[in-house]
């Protein structure tokens, strides 16, 4: 993977504590996850924004696991108010209680030793 480019530039705002998306300049589009080019109309004028980090809970599966592995944990997508869908999972409440249209806020936490975008119930 390069040090450089729309990933580097994200996971270097992750490890600043910030959550970043792109928005398009030109058609106004927000994107997630970052790229090169904007998927709606192709432009390479992408800027870097801060979302509100409030989301509604699209989907979501609990992940079982043994608990000296670590117990369960869910995995949920999460669609955030300026229209980017994003994989992540919810804390702060057992894995089976994060249902389909709950109200989320994102928060920067750490999974596997890496900084990532966690959501919590608003």
């Amino acid at each position: 993977m390069s040090g450089n480019g729309p990933d580097a530039a994200f996971r270097a705002a992750l490890a600043d504590g910030r959550f970043v998306i792109q928005r398009c300049a030109p058609c106004g589009q927000h994107i997630y996850h970052p790229r090169v080019l904007c998927p709606h109309c192709g432009s390479d004028r992408l800027d870097e924004v801060e979302p509100t980090g409030r989301g509604t809970v699209y989907s979501v599966t609990v992940v079982r696991r043994l608990p000296d592995k670590g117990g369960d944990y869910n995995v949920a997508l999460i669609d955030l108010e300026e229209g980017p869908r994003v994989m992540s999972r919810v804390d702060g409440i057992a894995p089976h209680e994060v249902g389909v249209g709950m109200a989320v806020r994102a928060y920067g936490g750490e999974v596997a030793d890496a900084p990532n975008v966690l959501f919590k119930p608003a």
